[in-house]
């Protein structure tokens, strides 16, 4: 008995994990199964056809992925799935362009029960005609260092490729700041260092900027795109994990 009822959870969360979303409807509510919500909205054109296309951040809201935490950060972990939509408007309602369920990071995370929301200060929005996935890092115990990393996507050869990625960390103490950018367009990357974000120490007293800026150039055969990622930094390219 013990043993079927595992199984019976493990299908059912397979089924979850792999919740269908429609290729087409007419409005938002169409895409967004059902105990599901939407968390992050964001509307513009991003194929250049003068419609106003949407992006959405959706999650899941199953009890069954709530779990109490006994450590330090949150009381409570949330496990629970979301998916990255894109949506095409047309003229009878909309065209799932894009789906990714696995890329955007949970709201918890049982292994770093410290860790923020990564898209609580971040998430989705259309800037220039291409999509932004802002993702940051910041624990409230066990790490001085928090994070931004920013992924840029353009839809281009009918799928949204990776066309730059900006990462910047810093440590919360001393404010020191470091910061990488890599434009997969152009071929290029940047790497700043030795800047401060707060300008001053402890005390007041003003600290000098001695930032540096280092450029490098790369070859790529092919641009990655949206549906080549299955979590983030899982990629590594030349030192830095994407």
């Amino acid at each position: 008995m013990k043993n079927l009822t595992s199984l019976l959870f493990f299908s059912f969360y397979s089924i979850i994990l792999s919740q269908e979303i429609p290729k087409s409807g007419k409005d938002l509510k169409d895409f967004v199964p059902i105990n599901w919500r939407i968390i992050e909205q964001v509307e513009g054109d991003l194929n250049k056809d003068k419609k106003s296309d949407i992006v959405l951040i959706i999650e899941d809201t199953n009890p069954d992925n709530l779990f109490q935490n006994e450590n330090l950060g949150s009381s409570i972990i949330n496990t629970n799935p979301r998916y990255l939509l894109v949506l095409f408007k047309t003229e009878k309602g909309y065209d799932l362009k894009e789906l990714n369920k696995t890329f955007v990071p949970t709201e918890g995370d049982m292994e770093s029960t410290c860790l923020a929301d990564p898209i609580m200060d971040g998430g989705i929005e259309i800037k220039n005609g291409s999509l932004v996935l802002s993702l940051n890092y910041w624990m409230s115990c066990g790490s001085w260092y928090a994070s931004t990393n920013a992924y840029t996507f353009r839809f281009q050869k009918n799928e949204f490729e990776l066309i730059g990625f900006d990462s910047q960390e810093f440590h919360r103490a001393s404010g020191e700041m470091n910061s990488t950018s890599i434009n997969f367009s152009t071929k290029k990357m940047s790497i700043t260092s030795g800047g401060n974000m707060f300008g001053e120490d402890s005390e007041g007293n003003e600290v000098k900027s001695e930032e540096k800026v280092e450029w490098k150039s790369f070859k790529i055969d092919k641009l990655k795109n949206l549906k080549d990622l299955k979590a983030p930094l899982e990629w590594e390219f030349m030192g830095n994990f994407i």
